[in-house]
């Protein structure tokens, strides 16, 4: 499966972004899709998670922030990013979700997110 991630970029804390993520698979085959972040020097972090059936989960990092959705008909999955802040800045991924909520083993370059006055 290939994802190619988008809509990342510079801005200001407090500013909004929103990522898109295409997928080369029918996005409506696994458990669920989710997003994905890793800022420099930590590890992977899951921050939404969205359900075949439209369930959304996001861990307190990301609640009330950001927003996770999903095009089937594109095979897309986006996250709007609303009131940025510097502990955003990450790279981010998309990629399918088990039902025993591991990632999958493929991914996509990611896109770079920069929050910075």
């Amino acid at each position: 499966v290939q994802f190619v991630e988008s809509g990342g970029g510079l801005v200001q804390p407090g500013e909004s972004l929103r990522l898109s993520c295409v997928s080369s698979q029918d996005i409506q085959t696994g458990f669920a899709m989710g997003w994905y972040r890793r800022a420099p020097g930590a590890s992977i972090e899951l921050i939404a998670v969205i359900r075949k059936d439209g369930f959304t989960n996001y861990p307190d990092s990301a609640k009330g922030r950001f927003t996770i959705s999903r095009d089937n008909a594109k095979n897309t999955v986006y996250l709007q990013m609303d009131n940025l802040k510097s502990d955003d800045t990450a790279t981010y991924y998309c990629n399918t979700i088990g039902n025993d909520y591991y990632p999958g083993p493929d991914w996509g370059q990611g896109t770079q997110v920069t929050v910075s006055a």
